[in-house]
């Protein structure tokens, strides 16, 4: 595997998209294994696609597309003001509050940070803010989002590793209002220092704060209703997705009227490529993983842990640092499909609980997103506000810091990963 890994690497270093490199060191463990029918690279692919399991994936893609073109960021950014408008940092605060406020419509902290640019960017430096720290909070914010009910990391990996995408849910609630809230101290430290003022001069009247919550009530609801829906036994987490895609039309047609024909097929073509690309880059990691389940890599990494650390948080400390490494160069949906089927063993067999290390693998694996030199969401942000990647990378230091402290703490306290999954779901 070690070959392997190091063409997929070299295919990276080219330039050479993602899905096709791992397709192709993929076929390099075959190449390397006579032994091995060449038909299986085939068989797994096409057999992934055919998991019940991921047809949540796309579906939450399509639904997620649908509340974007509904009308429901406008009002989510009022209530965001609404709640954040009076805290040191302005327009700072009201984004980081939108990412929280997005999760569950969004699902992609890499769409929310390049949505959130072109909605605030610019205002946040007409406002005084410098660029870079305006592209740090607007892409560090959108940590929030794949945390948040339906995240789209969670659903693989509950798909790969046969986790409880429900508990996965639950789980990521308390750890996305920890990350908020340390965020907002990073920003409000930062303001405080170069005297950024409050978004808002006085407080929202009760009147105002009605409006704005009932204008975002729809959005707010949305993962109260996946998460009833998959505890009460209504819904399994692909036909949930269904009723996501049916609940975000409804949304949009029926109670804003804003999902009128155009909007509708706007929404329609962006599904498509999303999910084309998503689900051809699911398929393709079949190859890869099952070359990876094949060598016993699990087992070799679960050795080589458990003789370096012991235990079971040194060890997690110690995949999450890789994680963190591994993010500077590889995307999160590529780190999930690939490490999970490698790490989640490895915590199982120390006695670790998967859903407690999905949200921690999450949340490091989304941090690369962040980070250079091959932050997605980063190149997103600072492309729109026109960045230069050096000063991002200054004015993103105590954000980065916030967040390796946040996840230092899940790790270290469990049941803040799992209080809620255990009330909802019962205890395992």
């Amino acid at each position: 595997m070690l070959l392997v890994a190091l063409a997929f690497v070299l295919l990276m270093l080219m330039g050479m998209p993602v899905a096709f490199a791992i397709a192709l060191s993929g076929m390099l463990f075959f190449l390397q294994n006579p032994d091995l029918p060449i038909t299986i690279p085939v068989q797994v692919t096409v057999s992934q696609t055919q998991n019940f399991a991921l047809l949540a994936v796309p579906l939450f893609i399509i639904a997620g597309n649908f509340l974007n073109k509904s009308g429901i960021t406008g009002r989510l950014l009022e209530l965001a003001s609404v709640m954040t408008g009076r805290l040191r940092g302005g327009l700072a605060q009201v984004s980081i509050a939108l990412s929280a406020l997005m999760g569950g419509v969004s699902g992609s902290a890499i769409a929310d940070a390049a949505m959130q640019a072109r909605m605030l960017g610019g205002e946040m430096v007409r406002r005084g803010m410098s660029r870079g720290f305006a592209a740090a909070v607007l892409s560090f914010g959108a940590l929030l989002t794949p945390i948040i009910p339906p995240g789209i990391g969670m659903i693989l990996y509950g798909s790969i590793g046969q986790v409880s995408i429900g508990r996965m849910f639950a789980a990521g609630l308390l750890p996305a209002l920890l990350l908020w809230a340390a965020l907002g101290l990073a920003v409000a430290l930062t303001a405080r220092r170069r005297g950024y003022p409050p978004e808002r001069a006085r407080r929202a009247t009760p009147a105002e704060a009605l409006r704005a919550l009932r204008g975002g009530l729809w959005a707010l609801l949305f993962p109260v209703f996946l998460l009833v829906g998959l505890r009460m036994g209504v819904f399994t987490p692909s036909e949930i997705g269904a009723f996501a895609v049916v609940y975000a039309v409804f949304i949009g047609a029926v109670v804003h009227r804003e999902l009128k024909r155009r909007p509708f097929l706007e929404a329609l073509e962006g599904s498509l490529s999303d999910v084309g690309a998503v689900m051809f880059l699911i398929a393709v990691s079949a190859i890869l993983t099952y070359g990876i389940v094949y060598d016993q890599v699990p087992d070799a990494v679960a050795e080589w842990l458990t003789g370096l650390a012991g235990d079971l948080v040194p060890a997690m400390a110690a995949i999450v640092l890789f994680v963190l490494v591994a993010g500077l160069f590889v995307d999160a949906t590529v780190l999930i499909l690939m490490l999970t089927p490698i790490f989640l063993p490895v915590i199982r067999q120390l006695g670790g609980d998967p859903v407690h290390f999905g949200i921690v693998f999450i949340v490091a694996a989304t941090i690369g997103n962040f980070t250079p030199p091959v932050g997605a969401a980063m190149y997103a942000v600072c492309s729109v506000l026109r960045v230069p990647l050096g000063e991002y990378t200054r004015e993103a230091v105590p954000l980065f810091l916030a967040a390796a402290a946040v996840t230092l703490l899940l790790i270290l306290i469990p049941e803040a990963v799992l209080f809620l999954p255990d009330l909802l779901f019962g205890a395992r």
